[in-house]
């Protein structure tokens, strides 16, 4: 990778506003400010650049140990650095699932090796995500991966008594329960959203009630044990009105949705193509707009990619057939500037808010999601917020090339990032 001691960025629009010069000195910001003194440090010129703090992702799938045929924890990191990212949640969802002490250290300790970005594993609520004895949350906390984050993500916690028992052991060292809402007795077979869609194409119908009523329970636990509970990619409009209540309430309630949720509808499942197929699943426009909606105005805290790398032969097949799951590290930056930036929704300070200071904040993640100020951590992103093309899965850093997006026009691309003052990804490309 590309280090220098010193490198001045110049003229970047800091979080999108007024050109700042930004220098690094070794692993931290030196200095914020105009005609800083360039002497003895790489000049970057970044005129027209917005910079951002280094993007956080709550929600990723690396998929090592145990299925690096989709994806290991150096590509996809490398998938992240090239995305804008200076650390991801891995989720625990491997072979042997991340339930034990010994395998979040793996995770993490293969995390520092890579040097793209960094790991912060998220530990199983359940033993093998089977959901009927809590894993061992108290162990992978004070483990070296110093676990804050516990998710079963992919399966649903729907007993209440392991819930409510999960939510009351992470209370002793703050840490929160990320759930992933999903009634399984209302989801058997489902294959799509269900709505006029799944009708007309007599698919499987994933009703909004196999969510909805899963985070109703869920903060309800929360409040009565008066833990922190967060909602994985949440989909629907009714979902945003559970969250909005409970947080009116005053419980601790957070929530994140993808960037293929915040664009992309179930209407696209017509096509048959099995990169559409998505747990949850593609909802419909208004679902659309109430997330959009939700993620300007706080309700919903974050963006997550729920980036799901899956190797060709698994998506490349009939759709009752197809595994669930896009990629989207890659990608994830742009599809927030089109529907929300470009959208006048947010600004580039509210990117930096949902993509790198809420996330970071949720999780506890040390030395990340900081603001760019002199004495901080040199985690940084420049983007070209002018930039237009189309999307090439075969220039991607990720070993999965399973994305929605193909050959579709997106805004934005990410120049540089940088990992505490090392550059990760150089003009465009990693380092």
């Amino acid at each position: 990778m590309t280090a220098h001691t010193k490198t001045l960025i110049r003229g970047a629009r800091l979080l999108g506003g007024e050109p700042q010069d930004v220098l690094i000195d070794g692993e931290t910001v030196a200095a914020v400010g105009t005609g800083l003194d360039a002497e003895g440090a790489q000049v970057i010129e970044a005129e027209g650049l917005v910079l951002l703090p280094g993007l956080v992702d709550l929600h990723t799938h690396l998929r090592e140990p145990g299925r690096e045929d989709s994806e290991t924890v150096l590509t996809g990191t490398r998938a992240a650095a090239a995305g804008g990212y200076t650390a991801v949640h891995a989720m625990a969802n491997t072979f042997p699932v991340a339930d034990t002490a010994g395998v979040v250290e793996q995770v993490w300790r293969l995390g520092k090796e890579s040097g793209y970005c960094d790991v912060q594993p998220i530990g199983a609520v359940t033993v093998g995500l089977e959901g009927k004895h809590l894993a061992e949350l108290g162990a992978m906390h004070d483990s070296a991966a110093n676990v804050r984050v516990f998710s079963d993500d992919g399966k649903c916690v729907d007993d209440a008594v392991i819930m409510r028992r999960a939510l009351e052991y992470v209370k002793a060292f703050d840490g929160v329960v990320a759930q992933h809402a999903q009634e399984p007795r209302l989801t058997e077979g489902a294959q799509m959203n269900e709505g006029v869609v799944s009708a007309e194409l007599g698919l499987g119908g994933w009703p909004a009630v196999a969510e909805e009523s899963i985070i109703a329970r869920d903060v309800l636990l929360a409040a009565h044990v008066g833990s922190r509970v967060h909602i994985c990619h949440l989909s629907t409009a009714g979902s945003v009105e559970i969250v909005r209540w409970a947080k009116s309430k005053g419980w601790n309630v957070t929530a994140e949705v993808t960037p293929h949720h915040l664009l992309l509808t179930d209407e696209l499942v017509r096509t048959y193509n099995p990169v559409y197929k998505v747990n949850p699943p593609l909802r419909t426009e208004a679902d659309v707009r109430a997330l959009r909606a939700a993620l300007a105005d706080g309700t919903i805290d974050c963006v997550a990619t729920d980036h799901a790398p899956h190797p060709h032969e698994d998506k490349d097949c009939e759709w009752p057939a197809a595994a669930m799951g896009m990629v989207g590290l890659e990608t994830a930056l742009s599809v927030v500037q089109q529907t929300m930036v470009d959208t006048g929704l947010l600004d580039w300070a509210g990117v930096a808010d949902r993509m790198s200071f809420r996330p970071a904040a949720i999780s506890g993640i040390a030395g990340q999601g900081r603001p760019v100020a002199e004495g901080e951590p040199a985690n940084l992103t420049l983007v070209d917020p002018a930039y237009r093309g189309d999307v090439d899965p075969a220039g991607f850093a990720s070993r999965s090339r399973n994305t929605p997006y193909e050959g579709r026009e997106l805004p934005g691309r990410v120049t540089h990032t940088f990992l505490r003052g090392r550059a990760t990804v150089v003009d465009g490309k990693l380092a």
